[in-house]
């Protein structure tokens, strides 16, 4: 039988560090719920010592994930292993993932330390961790400009210390295939005890080689590749596990390892990671891009009609693309939209079929017929949007004329409170409806960023709004949906405001306990 490969997902850690605004406990908690459904090997969940947000997600995703290992990232440092562990706490089994620079680059520059202190850290740390669990990855953080001799050196006393996994990242993305898949195949002949441990890879795309390396590394005999979701991260990215899987699949004949990834849930994982983390899938990325499997040359569609093999590598039912049907409208009963959502693959577990059900029906009326899409759009936003709630939306009138003045009025229940406030503005309609929560609301918010997206075709195509606002020095992400951009708008703002509310409230309840 040939080699599994592990498949160790970071999108909620470097992937998340590079969002330009961090997620909520609830957001994490989804794009986690997603990785386990895809049957993600090991998920590297938040680097606990960073805040005491992160360390309250990593600690509550530990309590609900049951079949996908959790991992936390920690310096070499005492404080960061003891807080990772901790977070940790309520799993039985976890890993403890310490990383460390090793290139001169970042040893004389970043660390101020000579290569024998950089040694005697990671030993320390790798046995320190050892008190908390036994599975201890180690990063040789910049291993890609980092001088052989001194790579293969900390690796062997590494894993002589306890380290179970080594991970040799290309932290800026700076090798090309050829080079990174040689540095594998020296450690391979020149560490020891390199059979004691995993050997893993950690590529980034900055060259846009982020893929090539890691698969490069599966032929020099790596068995752990680390990536996210989507392919998102620092900078340019991380390397992308949807592309890592498929080429995995698709080119048994070359490389000879396999994975147990669920290959039905990438694209419903990729979809969820991109509205979550509000970064849109560009329309040609492999794999997920809403072109990947479409042909408008005459000559690939008259291919494709005879046979698809002449122009697809891969199935798109393999990811659990299907087709859009239109077998929906506002005479559908509730056991109808449950069963068109178990046919699109999501558990009753994943949404609230009563919500659900109410928005469907307001959708179907405006609509006349409901596309799947609609649906997955519908019940994403419902599980963004659910209770505990502070702040709903109750009501709104806007009044606008051409010369550019707008008026708005607001009704939004807040707790066992309902305030009604107006404003007047000259710059639209939209602003006007923010002004006016603004006002009940109390937040002092700057607008950053305001994104329009139709969420399906034709006129009656549901209007996606995405918002990013910056709140004392946080940023924080708001969607809204609706088929009236004005009422999207105004979701995606009291969505903005919740969000305010939660983390208000995770630092009071952590203050509580300290």
């Amino acid at each position: 039988m040939n080699d599994k490969i592990i498949i160790f997902d970071t999108s909620l850690r470097d992937g998340e560090q590079a969002l330009q605004a961090s997620l909520s406990v609830k957001e994490k908690i989804q794009i986690a719920m997603a990785l386990e459904r895809m049957k993600i090997d090991i998920m590297e969940v938040g680097f606990p010592i960073s805040s005491p947000g992160d360390f309250n997600s990593v600690r509550e995703i530990s309590k609900i994930i049951k079949n996908t290992k959790i991992c936390s990232l920690a310096r070499c440092i005492k404080k960061d292993i003891d807080v990772a562990a901790d977070a940790m706490s309520v799993l039985h089994d976890f890993r403890i993932h310490v990383f460390l620079g090793t290139s001169n680059l970042h040893m004389y520059s970043k660390l101020r330390k000579n290569f024998d202190e950089i040694v005697d850290m990671a030993i320390n740390s790798i046995k320190y961790a050892k008190r908390y669990t036994n599975d201890i990855e180690f990063s040789c953080e910049d291993a890609g400009r980092t001088s052989i001799d001194n790579l293969c050196r900390i690796v062997e006393y590494a894993i002589s210390a306890g380290a179970t996994t080594i991970n040799i990242p290309d932290t800026v993305g700076y090798t090309l295939p050829h080079e990174f898949g040689n540095i594998i195949k020296l450690l391979y002949e020149k560490v020891p005890n390199i059979d004691k441990a995993t050997i893993s890879v950690h590529c980034h795309d900055d060259l846009g080689m982020a893929v090539g390396n890691s698969i490069s590394a599966i032929l020099s005999g790596a068995r752990q590749i680390e990536g996210t979701i989507n392919g998102i991260g620092e900078r340019a990215g991380n390397a992308a596990l949807e592309e890592v899987i498929m080429a995995i699949i698709s080119r048994q004949d070359i490389l000879n390892v396999h994975t147990t990834i669920k290959t039905k849930e990438i694209s419903r994982t990729s979809k969820i990671v991109s509205q979550i983390c509000n970064m849109p899938i560009p329309a040609n990325k492999a794999i997920i891009g809403s072109n990947a499997f479409s042909h408008s040359s005459g000559i690939h569609q008259d291919g494709i009609l005879k046979n698809r093999a002449n122009y697809e590598i891969i199935s798109p039912e393999i990811i659990g693309l299907k087709a859009v049907k239109l077998n929906l409208t506002s005479r559908s009963g509730r056991a109808a939209v449950r069963h068109r959502m178990e046919q699109m693959g999501y558990k009753d577990s994943e949404y609230n079929i009563d919500k659900l059900y109410v928005s469907f029906l307001k959708l179907a009326d405006k609509k006349g017929q409901v596309f799947d899409y609609d649906l997955e759009a519908l019940a994403f936003i419902n599980n963004q949007q659910e209770t505990p709630e502070y702040f709903r939306l109750e009501y709104f009138n806007v009044k606008s004329s051409s010369s550019g003045s707008a008026n708005a009025s607001v009704t939004l229940v807040c707790g066992k409170d309902i305030f009604t406030e107006s404003a007047t503005t000259s710059n639209g309609p939209v602003d006007a409806v923010y002004r006016a929560l603004h006002k009940i609301s109390g937040y002092s918010i700057l607008l950053q960023k305001f994104q329009l997206f139709a969420k399906g075709k034709g006129k009656d195509a549901l209007g996606q709004v995405d918002i990013l606002v910056e709140y004392q020095n946080r940023k924080f992400h708001g969607i809204g949906l609706a088929t009236d951009i004005i009422e999207s708008s105004a979701k995606a703002m009291v969505n903005v405001l919740n969000s305010i509310w939660r983390a208000k409230q995770v630092i009071l309840t952590l203050n509580k306990n300290i």
